[in-house]
Order: C-alpha cells, then sequence, then structure tokens
C-alpha cells in the first residue's frame, strides 16, 4: 500500500462554480477513488481560494465585503462537492486562520533564507487573473489572453520573490524529471517559460487591503497567488484535528490543474518550495479547456453548460462521464448540450444500462435469480485489463482508461447477440451452454463495473449490489468464476425520457 496525496485548484470566489470547476474536481475524484480501490492510502484536497483583487472587485460591485463574498460563495463551491460524488477529505479556505498563520510563517522562512527583497514594479496586470503578464502573454490590443480585456498598467513598491535565483535548478529539475508536468506539450511551455529567462515577481502587493498579512511590513499583503499555492501545503497541518499530515502526504503525487494556471504551478511553485527547502510535488497534470463555440466557458461571457442542471436531470454519474469521454483529459475540446445527451443514450442508457438490465433479467428468468457456478469465457478479453487501467489512471490518462473499459462494455453487448440467450433457454439439450453464457455476463458485469466504480460510483454500488457482490477493491477486478452467485433486481441505471427541470 503506498500513499497518494491528489489536489484541483482552490476555486475563485468572486463567481459561483461552473462547469470549469466540476471538470477538474471530477478528474481528480477519479483518480483518488481508483488509488482507494487500489487500497492506498488517500488524501484528496479542494477548496476555495478566498483573497485577492478579483474578489475585492466582485464584492465592491455587488456592494458588500469581500469576506460576505466569500462566505456566500464558497458554501456554493463546498456544496457542489456531494452534488459531483466528489470524495475530498478536506475542503479548505483561504481565509483559514491556520492557512494564514502557515502562509506566513513558510513565507517568512523563504525571506529568512534570502530570496525575498525590496524593490519596484511597473509592468501590465490582468485584474481577472490577478496576474501581471510578460510581454510574450499579451494579446492584441495589449488584451489578457484569458479574460480578452484590455491590460491595465501598475506600478508598486512591492516585496520580490527571487524567482530568477531558481534558473538553473528549476532547468535541471526538468531535465531530470521528464514526468513532472503532462501532458508533455505542457511540460514544453513550462520549458520555454524558464529557457526565456525568469525575472523575480511580486511576493506582497500594497494597494490592496485584502489578503493574507505581511508579518514583517503591516502596509503589505502577500500578493493572492503565493497565499493560494501554498494551500497544498498549508492544508495539511490542520485537515485533521491535533493531527498533522504533512509527514505523511508531503509531497503530492498530483496537482491537478487548467492551463490558464500553468506558469503558477510548473514555475513558481517549484521554485517556492525549493526556496522554502522543502520537496516538490511528484507530478503536475494541465488539463485543458472544455469549449462552447470555440470559446473557454466563461460566465462572462455567456457560454455556461452549467453541471448543476445536468446532475438535476441525468444525474451526477452521467456528467462525470461525459466530461472525461467527450475531451480527451489534456487537451482543449468542444462541449455541448446534445452532445452530452447523444452520450447519456448511447453510452450509459443503450450500453452499460441496457447490459446490465437484460444480463440481470435473464438471470432472474432463466435461473430465478441463481447464477450458474460456471467458467466464464471472455477471458483473453479481459486479460491484463485492469493492469492496463491502473497504468493509464497513474499518468492520468482518464480518457483512454474509461475507453478501455468501454470496449469490453461494447465486447458484452456483442456476446449477448452472439450468443443469444433467449433462444438457448427455449432449448433443453442446451442448458449447460446457457449457464456459461449467463455466468459469463454476470462476472463480466461485475468486472466492468469494479473498474468504473471511480467514475461511476453511484452506478457501481446499485449495480454491484444487484450482483450480490458489493466490494470494490480493485483486486477484484479480473474475471473469476463463482464470484456473482444471486442476483436481484435492478431498476434502470440510465432511464430515458428524463423530464426537463422547468425553468
Amino acid at each position: 500500500m503506498g500513499s497518494f496525496y491528489v489536489t484541483t485548484p482552490i476555486y475563485y470566489v468572486n463567481a459561483a462554480p461552473h462547469m470549469g470547476h466540476a471538470y477538474s474536481t471530477i478528474a481528480a475524484d477519479v483518480m483518488a477513488r481508483h488509488h482507494r480501490q487500489r487500497g492506498d492510502d488517500v488524501f484528496f484536497l479542494t477548496g476555495v481560494d478566498e483573497h485577492g483583487e478579483p474578489v475585492a472587485h466582485a464584492a465592491e460591485a455587488l456592494r458588500t465585503t469581500p469576506q460576505a463574498l466569500a462566505d456566500e460563495n464558497s458554501e456554493r463551491f463546498r456544496a457542489l462537492m456531494p452534488r459531483l460524488n466528489a470524495s475530498n477529505d478536506f475542503f479548505i479556505r483561504t481565509t483559514d486562520p491556520e492557512h494564514k498563520a502557515k502562509v506566513q510563517e513558510l513565507l517568512s522562512r523563504i525571506r529568512d533564507n534570502g530570496y525575498v527583497y525590496k524593490g519596484h514594479y511597473e509592468g501590465w496586470y490582468c485584474p481577472r487573473c490577478a496576474d501581471f503578464k510578460s510581454d510574450n502573454e499579451i494579446e492584441d490590443g495589449n488584451r489578457c489572453p484569458v479574460h480578452h480585456i484590455e491590460l491595465t498598467r501598475e506600478q508598486e513598491e512591492n516585496y520580490f520573490f527571487a524567482l530568477s535565483a531558481f534558473q538553473e535548478r528549476l532547468e535541471r529539475l526538468y531535465a531530470d524529471t521528464p514526468d513532472l508536468v503532462g501532458p508533455r506539450h505542457r511540460a514544453n511551455e513550462a520549458q520555454a517559460f524558464i529557457k526565456g529567462g525568469l525575472q523575480d515577481v511580486s511576493l506582497t502587493r500594497a494597494k490592496l487591503a485584502w489578503g493574507v498579512p505581511v508579518p514583517w511590513d503591516a502596509e503589505h499583503v502577500f500578493y493572492v497567488w503565493f497565499d493560494a499555492l501554498l494551500n497544498y501545503y498549508t492544508a495539511l497541518s490542520y485537515a485533521r484535528p491535533d493531527e498533522d499530515l504533512t509527514g505523511r502526504f508531503w509531497p503530492p503525487q498530483l496537482h491537478v490543474i487548467g492551463k490558464d494556471i500553468l506558469k503558477f504551478h510548473a514555475v513558481f511553485w517549484p521554485a517556492l518550495l525549493m526556496a522554502a527547502q522543502l520537496p516538490v510535488p511528484e507530478r503536475v497534470f494541465i488539463h485543458g479547456y472544455l469549449l462552447m463555440d470555440n470559446e473557454k466557458m466563461s460566465k462572462s461571457l455567456g457560454n455556461v453548460l452549467d453541471p448543476l442542471v445536468i446532475i438535476d436531470r441525468f444525474g451526477a454519474d452521467a456528467l462525470r462521464h461525459y466530461v472525461l469521454r467527450d475531451v480527451t483529459f489534456g487537451q482543449d475540446g468542444e462541449v455541448s448540450t446534445e452532445a452530452f445527451e447523444r452520450r447519456y443514450e448511447t453510452e450509459l442508457a443503450n450500453g452499460l444500462g441496457n447490459l446490465a438490465s437484460r444480463s440481470i433479467a435473464m438471470v432472474r428468468k432463466y435461473r430465478d435469480g441463481a447464477v450458474p457456478a460456471a467458467e466464464p469465457e471472455l477471458r483473453e478479453d479481459f486479460d491484463g485489463l485492469a493492469e492496463e487501467v491502473a497504468a493509464l489512471i497513474d499518468r492520468a490518462e482518464l480518457t483512454p482508461a474509461v475507453e478501455l473499459v468501454w470496449e469490453r462494455v461494447r465486447r458484452l453487448n456483442r456476446y449477448v447477440e452472439e450468443t443469444a440467450p433467449w433462444a438457448l433457454a427455449k432449448d433443453p439439450a442446451q442448458a449447460a451452454r446457457l449457464d456459461v453464457v449467463l455466468a459469463t455476463l454476470m462476472e463480466g458485469v461485475r468486472v466492468v463495473a469494479v473498474l468504473l466504480a471511480a467514475v461511476l460510483p453511484e452506478t457501481a454500488d446499485k449495480l454491484l449490489s444487484a450482483l450480490g457482490t458489493p466490494d470494490i477493491a480493485y483486486a477484484g477486478a479480473t474475471l473469476t468464476a463463482g464470484t456473482v452467485t444471486q442476483v436481484g433486481a435492478l431498476s434502470p441505471l440510465f432511464p430515458k425520457d428524463l423530464p426537463v427541470a422547468a425553468a
């Protein structure tokens, strides 16, 4: 048994949750659940980023305080987690007093180590990203490439983090750790940024009051990104009452982030940890954007697919399946309501749902629910499958991993058509053959359910309960004669013609 520490980015509370937040959370949750199935000691962290200029500006526009806005929207994000069926072990808020105290301690340590100094900054700034942009990060028209708004020119006297001091160490880190950042093209982006020459970056802000106070200078707060990045480390110190989990889980095996925050996680973050003399994460996996009309989904752009609307009608498992199937995890890709409904009907309802329903129904009809003690067929189709799926998930290649399982769902459906159990049941001379077919279907469905339990936890629970084999331990994801002995009734897993919620 190993340890597995996985994190999502922490989400800005300047607006309510949307599909992008659901996407990162679902991906991290699938990996956390999968590693629990394998018996690993797992810690899954998510939460919210409550400081910084975007939150302060949003609060001002709403004529409320940053703290009041943070309190309201953090609860929306917290409530999203069970709706997604996320199994996070802790939900951090960067306004937690324990987090703030730890941030002050760590950044003071970095200062004491000689990597902080006071200086003057002037540059182009995006208030929505809370990010100073270098010349090669600016879109035509002097605009932010993420939000497409015009950048502002900022001048401040701040404390700086000596990022440039880590130029050679970061280059060596990437050379020695080729899997540090995935997919490969994202690692190339990070290395290009580093090789372009690192500049020291603002560690504090003097013009902003909404942030973690700098303990050595009351006129400053820490720049939100340094406060936010440290959440992955600080959470372990207080997530459990009277227990520090840092020694048990640090460094993380995996950070899951979106590509818009690559620079901070793939460059700033390891340098910050080096400055604090802490081990760097084992891997950062950077996913792309879910796009609508070729644009990143954004409430400000009005092109949002609402995850809660989908969940209310189709259930969380349907959403979890869709975001990992229609877009290869790690790439950009278009999503739409039409594509979601097509996947729901063809793969979930007609594919897995139909396979499970008719297979169980035939055992109940032809053998009174008792599964024959026969040696299952299709072993060649399942041999090595669990190991292949695990290897892909270890590399955060979630979409190919799910596809491998879905190939077996399709194979089992073909097996039903090839063997025609309904025809075998009419011929007493074919009773032994029918036993083999029914045993194969039940065992195949069970293995598929175990392999999909991390992606479709609610569905797998219903299906395995009907099979009388509720254990989802990954060691059981192989065809084994006699595992399923008696089946019960199964209601439709993915009903069709679901009512549309009233507007």
